[in-house]
Protein backbone atom coordinates (compact mmCIF):
# COMPACT_ATOMS: atom_id res chain seq x y z
CA UNK A 1 0.00 0.00 0.00
CA UNK A 2 1.42 3.33 -1.10
CA UNK A 3 0.87 6.36 1.08
CA UNK A 4 0.55 9.69 -0.76
CA UNK A 5 1.93 12.72 1.02
CA UNK A 6 0.05 15.97 0.35
CA UNK A 7 2.42 18.70 -0.76
CA UNK A 8 1.43 22.20 0.29
CA UNK A 9 1.21 24.82 -2.50
CA UNK A 10 2.16 27.62 -0.11
CA UNK A 11 5.95 27.61 -0.77
CA UNK A 12 5.35 27.79 -4.52
CA UNK A 13 2.82 30.60 -4.11
CA UNK A 14 5.19 32.53 -1.86
CA UNK A 15 8.00 32.10 -4.39
CA UNK A 16 5.76 33.40 -7.18
CA UNK A 17 4.79 36.39 -5.10
CA UNK A 18 8.43 37.18 -4.34
CA UNK A 19 9.27 36.93 -8.03
CA UNK A 20 6.37 39.24 -8.88
CA UNK A 21 7.46 41.81 -6.32
CA UNK A 22 11.04 41.66 -7.59
CA UNK A 23 9.88 42.16 -11.18
CA UNK A 24 7.71 45.09 -10.10
CA UNK A 25 10.63 46.71 -8.24
CA UNK A 26 12.84 46.16 -11.28
CA UNK A 27 10.28 47.77 -13.62
CA UNK A 28 9.83 50.68 -11.23
CA UNK A 29 13.58 51.13 -10.99
CA UNK A 30 13.88 51.09 -14.79
CA UNK A 31 11.25 53.82 -15.12
CA UNK A 32 12.91 55.93 -12.44
CA UNK A 33 16.27 55.60 -14.18
CA UNK A 34 14.73 56.52 -17.51
CA UNK A 35 13.07 59.59 -16.00
CA UNK A 36 16.35 60.72 -14.40
CA UNK A 37 18.21 60.32 -17.69
CA UNK A 38 15.63 62.48 -19.47
CA UNK A 39 15.64 65.18 -16.82
CA UNK A 40 19.41 65.41 -16.55
CA UNK A 41 20.05 65.27 -20.30
CA UNK A 42 17.43 67.94 -21.01
CA UNK A 43 19.42 70.41 -18.92
CA UNK A 44 22.81 69.31 -20.26
CA UNK A 45 21.70 69.36 -23.90
CA UNK A 46 20.11 72.78 -23.42
CA UNK A 47 23.32 74.10 -21.86
CA UNK A 48 25.86 72.67 -24.30
CA UNK A 49 24.17 70.82 -27.14
CA UNK A 50 24.20 67.24 -28.35
CA UNK A 51 27.83 67.09 -29.51
CA UNK A 52 29.48 68.44 -26.36
CA UNK A 53 27.69 66.24 -23.82
CA UNK A 54 29.01 62.71 -23.29
CA UNK A 55 27.11 59.54 -22.44
CA UNK A 56 29.31 58.99 -19.41
CA UNK A 57 28.60 62.51 -18.15
CA UNK A 58 24.84 62.07 -18.47
CA UNK A 59 24.87 58.70 -16.71
CA UNK A 60 27.05 60.02 -13.89
CA UNK A 61 24.71 63.00 -13.31
CA UNK A 62 21.65 60.72 -13.46
CA UNK A 63 23.23 58.13 -11.10
CA UNK A 64 22.80 55.48 -13.77
CA UNK A 65 24.91 52.69 -15.21
CA UNK A 66 26.91 53.77 -18.26
CA UNK A 67 24.94 51.27 -20.37
CA UNK A 68 21.58 52.73 -19.30
CA UNK A 69 21.26 55.10 -22.27
CA UNK A 70 21.71 52.28 -24.77
CA UNK A 71 19.27 50.14 -22.82
CA UNK A 72 16.51 52.77 -22.69
CA UNK A 73 17.08 54.85 -25.84
CA UNK A 74 19.38 52.94 -28.17
CA UNK A 75 22.12 55.59 -28.16
CA UNK A 76 22.78 59.24 -27.29
CA UNK A 77 20.93 60.52 -30.36
CA UNK A 78 17.92 58.41 -29.38
CA UNK A 79 17.97 60.06 -25.96
CA UNK A 80 18.28 63.49 -27.55
CA UNK A 81 15.32 62.79 -29.86
CA UNK A 82 13.24 61.82 -26.83
CA UNK A 83 14.21 65.03 -25.02
CA UNK A 84 13.40 67.14 -28.07
CA UNK A 85 10.09 65.31 -28.32
CA UNK A 86 9.09 66.95 -25.04
CA UNK A 87 9.50 70.34 -26.72
CA UNK A 88 7.46 69.12 -29.70
CA UNK A 89 4.69 67.89 -27.40
CA UNK A 90 4.55 71.26 -25.61
CA UNK A 91 4.33 73.15 -28.92
CA UNK A 92 1.66 70.80 -30.28
CA UNK A 93 -0.39 71.28 -27.11
CA UNK A 94 -0.33 75.05 -27.70
CA UNK A 95 -1.27 74.57 -31.35
CA UNK A 96 -4.22 72.35 -30.42
CA UNK A 97 -5.39 74.76 -27.72
CA UNK A 98 -5.39 77.60 -30.27
CA UNK A 99 -7.31 75.50 -32.80
CA UNK A 100 -9.91 74.50 -30.22
CA UNK A 101 -10.37 78.13 -29.18
CA UNK A 102 -10.97 79.06 -32.83
CA UNK A 103 -11.32 82.78 -32.13
CA UNK A 104 -8.82 84.25 -34.57
CA UNK A 105 -5.54 86.06 -34.17
CA UNK A 106 -6.11 87.64 -30.75
CA UNK A 107 -6.92 84.37 -29.06
CA UNK A 108 -4.06 82.60 -30.81
CA UNK A 109 -1.52 85.19 -29.62
CA UNK A 110 -2.72 84.97 -26.01
CA UNK A 111 -2.55 81.16 -25.96
CA UNK A 112 0.84 81.17 -27.69
CA UNK A 113 2.27 83.73 -25.27
CA UNK A 114 0.94 81.87 -22.23
CA UNK A 115 2.65 78.68 -23.41
CA UNK A 116 5.83 80.48 -24.42
CA UNK A 117 6.25 82.13 -21.01
CA UNK A 118 5.32 79.13 -18.86
CA UNK A 119 8.08 78.80 -16.27
CA UNK A 120 8.44 75.02 -16.67
CA UNK A 121 9.31 75.45 -20.36
CA UNK A 122 12.42 77.60 -19.87
CA UNK A 123 14.89 74.74 -20.41
CA UNK A 124 12.96 73.53 -23.46
CA UNK A 125 13.18 77.02 -25.00
CA UNK A 126 16.94 76.95 -24.58
CA UNK A 127 17.03 73.48 -26.11
CA UNK A 128 15.06 74.66 -29.16
CA UNK A 129 17.25 77.74 -29.53
CA UNK A 130 20.36 75.56 -29.47
CA UNK A 131 18.85 73.20 -32.04
CA UNK A 132 18.20 76.19 -34.32
CA UNK A 133 21.81 77.39 -34.02
CA UNK A 134 23.43 73.96 -34.22
CA UNK A 135 21.03 71.59 -36.06
CA UNK A 136 21.11 67.86 -35.41
CA UNK A 137 19.57 64.90 -37.30
CA UNK A 138 16.46 65.41 -35.12
CA UNK A 139 15.68 68.81 -36.66
CA UNK A 140 13.50 67.65 -39.57
CA UNK A 141 11.19 65.65 -37.32
CA UNK A 142 10.92 68.56 -34.91
CA UNK A 143 10.00 70.98 -37.71
CA UNK A 144 7.39 68.68 -39.24
CA UNK A 145 5.76 67.74 -35.93
CA UNK A 146 5.59 71.10 -34.22
CA UNK A 147 6.87 74.13 -36.15
CA UNK A 148 5.22 73.61 -39.53
CA UNK A 149 1.70 73.01 -38.11
CA UNK A 150 2.03 76.21 -36.05
CA UNK A 151 3.17 78.31 -39.02
CA UNK A 152 0.50 76.85 -41.30
CA UNK A 153 -2.24 77.53 -38.76
CA UNK A 154 -1.18 81.14 -38.24
CA UNK A 155 -0.63 81.62 -41.98
CA UNK A 156 -4.22 80.52 -42.55
CA UNK A 157 -5.49 83.18 -40.14
CA UNK A 158 -3.36 85.92 -41.73
CA UNK A 159 -4.28 84.84 -45.27
CA UNK A 160 -7.97 85.28 -44.46
CA UNK A 161 -7.31 88.80 -43.19
CA UNK A 162 -5.24 89.76 -46.23
CA UNK A 163 -7.25 87.88 -48.80
CA UNK A 164 -4.29 85.88 -50.12
CA UNK A 165 -2.92 82.36 -49.95
CA UNK A 166 -1.16 80.91 -46.87
CA UNK A 167 1.96 80.35 -48.98
CA UNK A 168 2.11 84.00 -50.10
CA UNK A 169 5.43 85.54 -49.02
CA UNK A 170 3.60 88.59 -47.64
CA UNK A 171 1.58 86.28 -45.41
CA UNK A 172 4.69 84.42 -44.23
CA UNK A 173 6.43 87.71 -43.44
CA UNK A 174 3.46 88.70 -41.30
CA UNK A 175 3.68 85.33 -39.53
CA UNK A 176 7.37 85.93 -38.83
CA UNK A 177 6.63 89.41 -37.49
CA UNK A 178 3.93 88.15 -35.14
CA UNK A 179 6.15 85.40 -33.75
CA UNK A 180 9.10 87.77 -33.38
CA UNK A 181 7.06 90.09 -31.19
CA UNK A 182 6.17 87.20 -28.89
CA UNK A 183 9.74 85.91 -28.69
CA UNK A 184 10.86 89.36 -27.55
CA UNK A 185 9.09 88.73 -24.22
CA UNK A 186 11.30 85.77 -23.32
CA UNK A 187 13.66 86.73 -20.46
CA UNK A 188 17.10 87.67 -21.72
CA UNK A 189 20.00 89.69 -20.25
CA UNK A 190 20.19 92.15 -23.16
CA UNK A 191 16.55 93.21 -22.83
CA UNK A 192 17.01 93.66 -19.08
CA UNK A 193 20.04 95.92 -19.64
CA UNK A 194 18.05 98.01 -22.12
CA UNK A 195 15.28 98.63 -19.60
CA UNK A 196 12.75 96.18 -21.05
CA UNK A 197 11.39 94.69 -17.86
CA UNK A 198 8.59 92.16 -18.06
CA UNK A 199 7.19 89.86 -15.39
CA UNK A 200 5.18 86.98 -16.85
CA UNK A 201 2.20 87.26 -14.51
CA UNK A 202 -1.22 86.37 -15.98
CA UNK A 203 -2.20 90.07 -16.09
CA UNK A 204 1.07 91.11 -17.74
CA UNK A 205 0.83 88.30 -20.30
CA UNK A 206 -2.70 89.34 -21.22
CA UNK A 207 -1.61 92.96 -21.58
CA UNK A 208 1.34 91.97 -23.77
CA UNK A 209 -0.91 89.73 -25.88
CA UNK A 210 -3.34 92.62 -26.44
CA UNK A 211 -0.49 94.88 -27.54
CA UNK A 212 0.93 92.26 -29.93
CA UNK A 213 -2.53 91.60 -31.36
CA UNK A 214 -3.32 95.31 -31.85
CA UNK A 215 0.07 95.95 -33.46
CA UNK A 216 -0.13 92.82 -35.62
CA UNK A 217 -3.68 93.39 -36.82
CA UNK A 218 -2.82 96.95 -37.81
CA UNK A 219 0.24 95.71 -39.69
CA UNK A 220 -1.61 92.86 -41.41
CA UNK A 221 -4.39 95.21 -42.51
CA UNK A 222 -1.81 97.66 -43.83
CA UNK A 223 -0.22 94.88 -45.90
CA UNK A 224 -3.65 93.87 -47.17
CA UNK A 225 -4.64 97.43 -48.07
CA UNK A 226 -1.36 97.95 -49.90
CA UNK A 227 -2.17 94.93 -52.04
CA UNK A 228 -5.67 96.31 -52.70
CA UNK A 229 -4.24 99.70 -53.66
CA UNK A 230 -1.83 98.09 -56.12
CA UNK A 231 -4.64 95.97 -57.56
CA UNK A 232 -6.84 99.05 -58.04
CA UNK A 233 -3.98 100.94 -59.66
CA UNK A 234 -3.26 98.06 -62.02
CA UNK A 235 -6.95 97.77 -62.85
CA UNK A 236 -7.11 101.49 -63.68
CA UNK A 237 -4.10 101.20 -66.01
CA UNK A 238 -5.59 98.17 -67.73
CA UNK A 239 -8.91 99.96 -68.13
CA UNK A 240 -7.11 102.99 -69.56
CA UNK A 241 -5.48 100.96 -72.30
CA UNK A 242 -8.58 98.93 -73.01
CA UNK A 243 -7.52 95.73 -71.23
CA UNK A 244 -9.85 93.73 -69.01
Amino acid sequence: MTTRVAVSAEPRVRAQRRAGRAASRSAGSDQETRARLLKVSERLFADRGLKDVTVREICRAARANVAAINYHFGDKLGLYREVLQSASDAMRATNEAARRAGEGLRRYILIFLQGLLASNYETLHRLIHREMNDPTPALDTFVEQSVRPRVEYLAGIVAELIGGKPTDQRVLRCVASIHSQSIAYLPNPIAARLGFHFKPTPAQIEEAARHIADFSLAGVRAVGSRKSAKWRAASSICAGVGLK
